[in-house]
């Protein structure tokens, strides 16, 4: 696998840089922008010409949207003028990036616009790949994605790994199953070790939520078999209750309900049971909203949906003693004012935030946690679980087929800059565009 780091970027090269920003247009974490800033910044100043591309939302439930605000954001970090440029994959979107000048950075169209990105479409990889000569992938939290543009660029032009996107892999080792000790408190899963980091020591636990369907089919599947204990909420809790013989309501089971089933199944027959935190009370909300904290043994209403739950006692002494505890997803509707398990756990670990570990975005932007967190969501569980994500493997076969020096500049000189109605400048946040 080829490092960026290791590469000198020369005046005049044509870089395609796939970040994993997916931040709305609040920005209420940053996190996945800034982790690319100094490469972006790296590649600028040595006068290389940089198409940026990046993803939010997604087009299969229509929340993908264009990315104008980020370019401002980027704008004022990077020091730097950073266009947006709302297309990616059009003649016209290779024309624009062959006419950016030495130095220059634009932020192309959101590639979740187009549905052929998460479904990793080659034809639109090969599009995508009209932006440049060379692609540098960062964005940690996409690492186990499969899309076009991420592990489908590397099938068609030699790739780099960028510095946060090995950073946050690195930092993530001390966290794997077998390693001997937990990260420091800090800022990311690197920081500084201090005195209420217990590492290794004492029990390991897990705690899964959110939605995704890897947080059962990697995160479940693979926590049961290294971690004392796994405190399932979300989507997770919802689908082993229901493949249990609980009565579970409207409470939602995901994207994937049959395949969580399935892993669910998998997991209760190789475990009995043992180690899964299966909680005696549940909190539901009905029709109109009106939360209820309801025995689970008694079933939940045909009308009412699984919220939150309430840790058992022994789960709760368990989590202050443990040595090492990962948070990957809220395990109830915390951001709808669900916070019973979340207050629980992280109450218990006020002690020993060292040993805590925070991942995902929407994990780390909704609790209030200053430890140790990563970027990564079903990433980070992939990379902890089996060691590795789809894209350094892809990176790693990429480096192994690939000559590493396309053309150089001086054979596609980079022209004046176009006329103002040649390359859309920047647009105002909030406008409007339609490239779809």
């Amino acid at each position: 696998m080829r490092l960026l780091a290791d590469h000198t970027p020369a005046p005049g090269e044509r870089w395609i840089y796939s970040a994993g920003f997916n931040a709305g247009p609040a920005l209420a974490d940053t996190g996945r922008i800034d982790v690319e800033l100094a490469d972006l910044a790296r590649l600028s100043d040595a006068g290389a010409r940089t198409a940026l591309i990046s993803h939010q939302g997604s087009a299969k439930d229509g929340s993908a949207r264009h990315l104008d605000y980020l370019a401002d954001y980027l704008s004022g970090r990077l020091g730097r003028p950073v266009r947006y440029l709302p297309e990616n994959s059009t003649a016209r979107a290779r024309a624009w990036a062959r006419e950016l000048l030495p130095g220059e950075i634009a932020l192309f169209g959101n590639t979740r616009l187009d549905p052929g990105e998460e479904r990793g479409d080659p034809e639109l990889a090969r599009a995508l790949a009209g932006l440049g000569d060379r692609v540098a992938i960062g964005g940690f939290s996409k690492a186990h994605r499969r899309h076009a543009s991420n592990t489908g660029l590397l099938d068609h032009l030699p790739g780099w790994a960028a510095a946060g996107l090995v950073g946050e892999a690195r930092a993530l080792d001390p966290w794997a199953a077998g390693s001997g000790s937990g990260a420091g408190s800090g800022d990311s899963a690197s920081g500084d070790a201090d005195g209420d980091a217990t590492g290794g020591a004492g029990p390991s636990v897990a705690v899964l939520g959110g939605v995704k369907p890897e947080k059962t089919l990697i995160g479940l599947r693979g926590l049961t078999r290294t971690h004392h204990l796994v405190i399932p909420g979300g989507v997770v809790l919802n689908t082993l209750l229901a493949v249990t013989g609980h009565r579970i309501g409207r409470s939602e089971l995901g994207s994937d309900p049959e395949g969580c089933a399935r892993a669910a199944r998998e997991v209760l027959a190789r475990t009995g049971g043992a180690g899964i935190h299966l909680p005696r009370v549940v909190v539901a909300a009905g029709p109109d909203g009106a939360v209820r904290h309801l025995p689970l043994h008694r079933g939940v209403p045909d009308d009412h949906a699984i919220v939150d739950f309430e840790v058992q006692p022994g789960a709760v002494e368990l989590l202050r003693r443990a040595g090492r505890v990962l948070v990957a997803g809220t395990p109830g509707r915390h951001a709808e004012g669900n916070r019973h398990a979340a207050a629980a756990v992280l109450a218990a670990r006020a002690h020993a935030p060292g040993g805590t570990l925070l991942l995902g975005g929407d994990t780390v932007a909704e609790l209030p946690w200053d430890g140790p967190r990563s970027t990564g969501g079903g990433s980070a569980l992939q990379y902890l679980v089996e060691g590795t994500c789809a894209v350094f493997e892809a990176l790693a076969a990429n480096a192994a087929r690939t000559d590493p020096t396309p053309p150089r500049p001086g054979t596609d000189p980079a022209p004046p800059r176009p006329r103002s109605d040649a390359i859309p400048y920047q647009s105002r946040r909030g406008a409007a565009h339609d490239d779809r």
